[in-house]
């Protein structure tokens, strides 16, 4: 999905609406952010990092981490919102995202001409992991 670093977080909400709106089980869900931590993460975190992670192992809604983070997940769609931080970072980012994804990868912002190149995937276009 196209959308400067400010946006890229609003897109990404916009495609989890989506991707619910179609059916997909919330827990099928992760959203990755690769700049400031997305609001949703900043609220969790706030009841604790020991309840935060908990979520993740429970699977049973859209969990939203930073794309660094160094626990298994893997859940059938990942959306990375490209929101900020260096080119190599961003890249980085959407290698482990591919990592993160059984089945489907959407890049909102620019995640570099390298990680378009490795997908072979077109601007707008969903990558399948």
């Amino acid at each position: 999905m196209a959308a400067t670093a400010a946006e890229a977080v609003e897109r990404a909400d916009e495609t989890v609406d989506l991707l619910l709106d179609a059916g997909r089980d919330p827990g099928d869900i992760l959203v990755l952010t690769v700049g400031e931590a997305h609001p949703w993460q900043q609220h969790e975190l706030g009841f604790g990092e020991e309840r935060y992670w908990a979520q993740l192992a429970e699977g049973g809604d859209v969990f939203y981490a930073d794309a660094a983070m160094s626990r298994q997940a893997r859940r059938e769609v990942v959306v990375l919102a490209v929101n900020g931080g260096s080119a190599d970072r961003a890249a980085e980012a959407f290698t482990k995202a591919l990592g993160h994804a059984a089945g489907l990868l959407v890049v909102c912002g620019d995640a570099g001409p390298a990680a378009a190149t490795a997908a072979g995937a077109a601007a707008g276009r969903p990558v399948p992991a």
